[in-house]
């Protein structure tokens, strides 16, 4: 068996072993940057289609590329493949080193935002406002954006004692998120501003469970409909002080001329673990891509469901409350130490 789980052999002793390993693996396989990208933008002759929008290269006298998050540099590098000599400049922040032909990448941390994330923002945001109306800009939009786009300095700092605070109050992505938007220059539709008035496509490549595609990296190309007594009553909410809070975009026509296209989510994955477990002769449960609550009710909840011959599948991003100092480890791993004393 050859995938992206590693350590297949000290995981499969068993069928049911291998059995789950094979349906992991297809979820894997669904959510693919490249071949979900190479779905989503096509180049025929001088037509780029990106999902449903179509661009006549000859319209514009620059291509550029834009990506921030965890999956940038390789969509990035697709992306500079599809399009070959169009490209004619672009920026990718992500949180592993890449290789592009044109692009300029850097590496940035995550989940806390750091000086080189500011660094590198500024660059993008420099590029974003060197574009004119004769130019078409794809951005890739992913898991981690977050973090990685963080501009001015000031969202930086305020953004790191955010993720902090929140962690330990057991804030929601989407509340985190909302917040995040009203710190920021670029986020909650501020890049498409700064790209204004050249033509985008966002590519975005939906982290958040469901397929909320508009909140992911704090929906920079987005029009935003939240304000900063929004983003106030979430502080509010967790007893949460000190932040300074801005205003996001609310002009319409800076968003006239952009085209943002759902790439892949974790619905995708869902379907595929279904498929895979359907071919390999199970009954599926499928508890829905939304789960939000703690690792601790998740765990007994799958468990629940659970029946001979069955495969529980489910989607989410399970609360996490920290208390003391923020360790190591993420949510999943959480969940799944959670479920070895049920």
């Amino acid at each position: 068996m050859i995938g992206r789980i590693k350590n297949v052999s000290t995981l499969v002793t068993t069928k049911l072993r291998r059995d789950a390993v094979t349906i992991m693996e297809a979820a894997y396989e669904a959510i693919d940057t490249e071949a979900a990208l190479r779905k989503t933008v096509s180049l025929d002759g001088t037509i780029l289609r990106v999902g449903p929008c179509s661009f006549n290269t000859e319209d514009f006298d620059r291509v550029k590329l834009i990506g921030f998050g965890k999956v940038s540099c390789v969509a990035i590098a697709a992306l500079e493949s599809i399009l070959g000599r169009l490209v004619k400049g672009g920026i990718a922040i992500d949180v592993s080193p890449g290789t592009c032909e044109i692009a300029e990448t850097f590496v940035g941390t995550h989940p806390l935002p750091s000086v080189s994330n500011v660094a590198a923002s500024a660059k993008l945001a420099k590029l974003a406002e060197d574009c004119t109306a004769r130019d078409l800009v794809l951005v890739v939009v992913s898991g981690g954006g977050s973090a990685l786009l963080c501009w001015p300095e000031s969202e930086c700092t305020q953004g790191a004692r955010l993720y902090e605070e929140s962690v330990k109050a057991g804030m929601s992505i989407q509340e985190m998120n909302l917040v995040r938007k009203h710190l920021s220059a670029l986020k909650g539709g501020g890049l498409a501003k700064l790209l204004f008035p050249a033509t985008v496509a966002g590519l975005v490549f939906c982290d958040v469970p469901g397929g909320e595609y508009e909140t992911v990296a704090s929906g920079p190309t987005y029009l935003d409909a939240s304000t900063i007594a929004d983003a106030q009553a979430v502080l509010d909410r967790y007893h949460i002080e000190g932040f300074a809070l801005v205003e996001t975009p609310k002009e319409q026509s800076l968003f006239d001329k952009v085209c943002n296209v759902p790439v892949v989510s974790n619905l995708e994955a869902l379907r595929a673990m279904s498929e895979a477990a359907t071919r390999l002769g199970y009954a599926v449960v499928d508890l829905g891509a939304t789960h939000y609550e703690d690792a601790g009710t998740l765990a007994t909840t799958l468990i629940a469901a659970s029946a001979p011959r069955t495969v529980v599948i489910a989607g989410g991003e399970p609360r996490v409350v920290v208390s003391g100092k923020v360790g190591r480890g993420g949510r999943c791993e959480y969940t799944a130490l959670s479920a070895l004393p049920k």
